[in-house]
């Protein structure tokens, strides 16, 4: 069948912004093929996907096997024989050269066969990144040219650096594509943007730029896809956190980009951040095939937000909550948390750990009788929880949520193998404040968070009147400092020049290097900032090094 558009004045380029899984090969194939076929019977010439969308991203040591590249080889097989034969497709995949190198490409087809690849020059080896431990640069451009249209190919990081970015000067190129699969922080879009503006006016080309959308692991990609004109005007718009499938046509006549939907859809830090948190919680329980979750809801706020989250995540039906009281826990914690899982539709258990706490009282009595009580006692109340949950897990399946926040994680205010316990975390980059501001901007959607859970004071419940504030500063400081400290790499001169007093600063610094063994043995959790606890931040844990020491 001939696609007739083809011959027309305008070159149509499909941008295709989908979930695609990593080791998925046969799922990815499926997903390119069917949006392929879409595409060209909407009358597409070129179609365009995220960077390794055929392997998923980051496929990781998945590419140190030759099993996975013989697969995926039948993969690419199946793709040249089944798309479209007059739509050229670049597809972004990994590739192994004759000797055995591999690189991050993008394969261009067309008419049954691989006419070209590109390989990623820039490979970026910092914070999550880690692509020079599976791939060797490329040092060559691509053009490929469709009915008078001459396009070239770049790759993420490659667009975002001048010397690659200069590898298409004078080549007469009209339209840029761009594959990418760029981790999301908070306001991350911002600076794609301003990059591919720049890079438009630079080379005076229109650039098309392909995310991918979704979540693996830690990471979360968060879609936005769009076009820019060769004088910098945004004219294409995909959704933020969802897949779709759009357009956007070359006039050759005007020698212009243009397109029918050219309207901006940004969010707010805090929409996008839920929705970033709501993606990373469905994509690792789906991906994993879980059946759904449970946690512990003890009428505080971390595990209010972190059951709103998992609810609209994955629906009522696939989420259950547990309040485990003790004599400690106030009467107020029992009835919000009760209050928040019928407001939710939530299935809600009740099981009070009084007789087991005196029951390992007794236990360990002989060992313990001639010592005073302490946070021993404290953690071994979350003990308990955690251990419930997760006999609750294995009998049923469900993955138990971990609830902890950021704050709490740095400065090792979780007890572990109690509330640190869980499959998922997901709050683990969220910090206390960013916790509060989350659970008022859920409740402007639909009102599930009841308001005495934000307005009352912050408290594990593990004594008789305990509040955070007992054994940390004010949230508000605690999170400077981490923030300044953990993501931004201050020293401790430059983090007590902000006005905080210095013996807050040095004990809080120790607390956070002190923990960095919790933190290892904590479960993932969904990324937000630009630097997170996990694959971002890797600390000894046995070090001589402490900068609050200094």
């Amino acid at each position: 069948m001939s696609n007739q558009k083809n011959l027309s004045e305008h070159c149509k380029i499909a941008v295709a912004q989908y979930n695609f899984t990593v080791g998925g090969l046969e799922e990815n194939t499926n997903i390119i093929l069917s949006k392929a076929k879409q595409a060209f019977d909407d009358g597409a010439s070129v179609w365009l996907s995220s960077e390794l969308a055929l392997s998923g991203y980051p496929p990781e040591d998945l590419l140190l096997r030759e099993d996975f590249f013989k697969r995926q080889k039948q993969c690419l097989l199946r793709l040249c024989q089944e798309l479209p034969a007059e739509l050229i497709c670049v597809i972004g995949m990994p590739t192994l050269s004759q000797s055995k190198n591999c690189y991050n490409s993008a394969v261009v087809i067309h008419q049954g066969h691989v006419i070209d690849t590109y390989n990623k020059q820039e490979l970026p080896n910092h914070r999550v990144f880690d692509e020079k431990r599976y791939f060797s640069p490329g040092d060559k451009p691509v053009v490929f040219e469709f009915n008078k249209v001459r396009f070239g190919v770049l790759i993420c990081e490659d667009a975002w650096h001048e010397n690659t970015q200069n590898i298409y000067l004078n080549m007469n190129v009209d339209v840029i594509l761009v594959l990418n699969a760029s981790p999301f922080y908070i306001n991350k879009e911002k600076r794609r943007y301003n990059i591919m503006l720049s890079l438009a006016r630079r080379l005076s080309v229109a650039v098309v730029y392909a995310q991918c959308v979704g979540a693996q692991d830690e990471l979360v990609f968060d879609g936005g896809s769009f076009a820019v004109s060769p004088n910098g005007e945004k004219l294409l718009q995909l959704p933020w956190f969802e897949e779709s499938l759009s357009y956007v046509s070359w006039n050759k006549k005007s020698q212009q980009l243009e397109s029918p939907s050219s309207q901006e859809n940004s969010l707010s830090l805090e929409a996008q951040t839920y929705e970033a948190l709501k993606i990373g919680v469905r994509d690792y329980v789906n991906k994993n095939n879980f059946p759904g979750v449970i946690l512990g809801l003890s009428g505080g706020i971390d595990s209010a937000l972190t059951l709103a989250i998992a609810v609209d995540a994955l629906g009522a039906n696939r989420v259950e909550a547990v309040m485990m009281p003790t004599k400690f826990t106030r009467r107020m914690s029992d009835e919000d948390a009760l209050k928040q899982t019928e407001l939710m539709g939530v299935k809600f258990h009740r099981l009070p750990i009084e007789s087991i706490m005196t029951t390992i009282d007794s236990t360990l009595s002989p060992i313990f009788n001639d010592k005073e009580k302490d946070v021993t006692e404290e953690n071994i109340q979350s003990r308990i929880r955690g251990l419930l949950l997760m006999a609750i897990s294995n009998k049923t399946g469900l993955m138990v949520l971990s609830t902890g926040n950021k704050s709490e994680m740095a400065v090792g205010y979780a007890t572990l193998y109690g509330d640190m316990c869980g499959g998922f975390s997901a709050l683990k980059d969220v910090s206390k404040q960013m916790v509060y501001k989350l659970s008022r901007y859920r409740n402007t959607i639909s009102n599930v968070i009841p308001n005495r859970v934000i307005e009352r004071p912050p408290s594990a419940e593990l004594k008789a009147d305990q509040v955070d504030q007992d054994s940390l500063p004010d949230y508000d400081e605690l999170d400077k400092i981490i923030s300044l400290y953990v993501e931004e790499d201050k020293s401790v001169a430059e983090i007590i020049a902000t006005g905080i007093p210095e013996e807050t600063v040095r004990r809080i610094l120790k607390n956070i290097d002190n923990s960095e063994y919790k933190r290892r043995q904590a479960p993932p959790g969904v990324r937000i900032t630009q630097k997170g606890f996990g694959k971002d931040r890797r600390y000894p844990i046995t070090s001589s090094y402490h900068p609050y020491k200094f």
